[in-house]
């Protein structure tokens, strides 16, 4: 049961956040774009829907030759993916054979100063634990490439993982990672530590929203709308999206890994094909979520940190499986038009 109490009632908090350390870390915004369909417009109108929305950091999901090299040169920001298949290769060879590939896939398609960071799988341990064995292994090799490259400075390795490597998120004082994943996600965070790079997760409180049982997530919760704040401690949540955020930051701090940053690499609301599911829900939702980048809000457990987060998705992906719900989380229109009037910056 969520332990509640109105805003009017609260005594402390303000104060109590102003002895908690703060840093004034600029936030970052970008997009996904997911190609999972057959009816997407062409990339170079991608791109301009991206620059006329003053939108510089994307994320791509594989790299994909004409993708990459129709960003190239653009000054766009990009993540890019690796696929989960591709891991056992990366990660049986020497780190030769990783550089081979970063030249081969990505640096023969697009400039190197405009990836932001390479994105080693995803979500491994959630739905393919089957590569799980080669996930570190493949990461420091192509670390070790980089370092080849001298650009293992300028470009972050990380892998972005499902929130469902918590085995506890409630309260966010509890949250603890699954111990079955510990021998892969304590080596994961060693490196992410010693090379400072983000942990990225992909975090949706629709999902959890909708497979709650036992109605311990309100709609109101997930939608940033609550009247009500949840106390843990002398910590107070009035949404889904920070507590969630704050349950991964300390699992961190148990394992001992206090200082690494998270990047939220998915995040988003749909528009159709399941519960609660709606055009004003997706706005009232990416809304919320957009104003915390603006203005640098952080989380309760770090205040004024500023996250980067990554919305999903650009188009809705025709092509994807799942629920009928996965395949209607589309920003914009296929004519580039917005599907709700969402505000990228405080200027479109």
């Amino acid at each position: 049961m969520l332990i509640t109490i109105t805003i009017r009632d609260l005594l402390f908090p303000v104060s109590f956040l102003l002895l908690l350390p703060c840093e004034a870390v600029a936030a970052t915004l970008g997009i996904c774009y997911g190609r999972v369909a057959n009816n997407l417009p062409p990339t170079s109108e991608v791109i301009n829907i991206l620059k006329t929305n003053g939108i510089s950091n994307v994320r791509i999901f594989d790299p994909d030759p004409f993708t990459l090299q129709s960003f190239s040169g653009t000054g766009i920001n990009i993540m890019i993916g690796v696929p989960n298949e591709v891991l056992p290769s990366l990660a049986s060879g020497p780190p030769a054979s990783a550089l081979q590939w970063l030249q081969t896939d990505i640096f023969a398609h697009i400039v190197p100063s405009q990836i932001r960071y390479i994105a080693v799988g995803n979500e491994v341990l959630f739905k393919d634990s089957l590569y799980s064995p080669y996930l570190v292994p493949a990461v420091v090799n192509l670390y070790q490439a980089l370092k080849m490259l001298n650009l293992d400075g300028t470009i972050k390795l990380s892998s972005p993982q499902a929130a469902s490597v918590l085995s506890v998120s409630y309260p966010p004082s509890l949250g603890a990672f699954d111990p079955s994943l510990r021998s892969v996600l304590r080596p994961l965070l060693s490196f992410l530590h010693e090379t400072k790079s983000p942990f990225m997760v992909n975090v949706y409180p629709y999902l959890s929203y909708t497979s709650s049982r036992s109605n311990q997530v309100t709609l109101d919760y997930a939608l940033f709308r609550s009247n009500d704040m949840v106390q843990d401690g002398q910590l107070m949540y009035g949404n889904l999206f920070e507590a969630s955020l704050d349950a991964v930051v300390h699992a961190m701090e148990k394992e001992g890994f206090a200082e690494v940053e998270v990047v939220v690499s998915e995040t988003g609301w749909p528009k159709g094909g399941g519960e609660a599911a709606s055009v004003e829900n997706a706005l009232a939702y990416n809304e919320n979520v957009v104003r915390r980048v603006v203005g640098n809000v952080g989380t309760p457990r770090r205040p004024g940190v500023g996250i980067e987060i990554y919305l999903f998705d650009m188009f809705d992906e025709n092509r994807k499986g799942g629920d009928e719900c996965e395949r209607h989380f589309g920003i914009f229109g296929l004519d580039g038009v917005k599907a709700y009037d969402l505000r990228f910056n405080s200027e479109n």
